[in-house]
Order: structure tokens, then sequence, then C-alpha cells
């Protein structure tokens, strides 16, 4: 079975990290599949809508802080759109 690397990779780089918890794996996942779903290329361009569905988040309150900690502690570069007819824009690091 082959292996898919990014996912791994970030399984590693959370294991000794305590901040992450399970909103924050279920929001790296939801984003790790739509950069696989754009072909493995980063940035990838987002839906708040779309992400937040796929990670099973409800609260924007919720989304916005898991986001905005998954770029404090390295592992996005976030850059939000506050037109509301513009996406926003995710770089996953390490990819």
């Amino acid at each position: 079975m082959q292996m898919f690397e990014p996912l791994t990779v970030f399984y590693e780089a959370i294991a000794d990290d305590a901040r992450i918890g399970p909103t924050h794996i279920s929001l790296y996942m939801a984003l790790l599949q739509q950069w696989n779903l754009n072909g493995g290329t980063n940035p990838i361009i987002i839906t708040r809508a779309t992400i937040m569905k796929a990670a099973k988040i409800n609260a924007r309150y919720t989304y916005n802080k898991c986001m905005n900690n998954l770029q404090e502690f390295g592992y996005i570069t976030y850059l939000p759109s506050s037109n509301p007819f513009t996406l926003s824009i995710v770089y996953l690091k390490g990819l």
C-alpha cells in the first residue's frame, strides 16, 4: 500500500505538540483534502463554508480560532479574505 506522505509528515509534526487538539486535526485534514483535490499544489484557494463542512466545524469562532492557531503554530500560512466575493488563500507548510 502506498503511503500518503503529507499525512504522515503532519502526524509526525504534531505527535509531541500538546497545543494541537482534535478540531485542529480535523481542520488540517480538510485543508489537506483540498490540497489533494487541487492536484497537490500550494497555495490552495478555499471558502470558509466548504472547509467548515469538511472539517465538521459548525461555529465560525472555532474555525477562525483554529485557523489562526495553525498559522501561529507554523503549520500553515493563512491569508484570509475580508471581501465575501474573494476567496481565502492557504499555504500548507512542508509540502
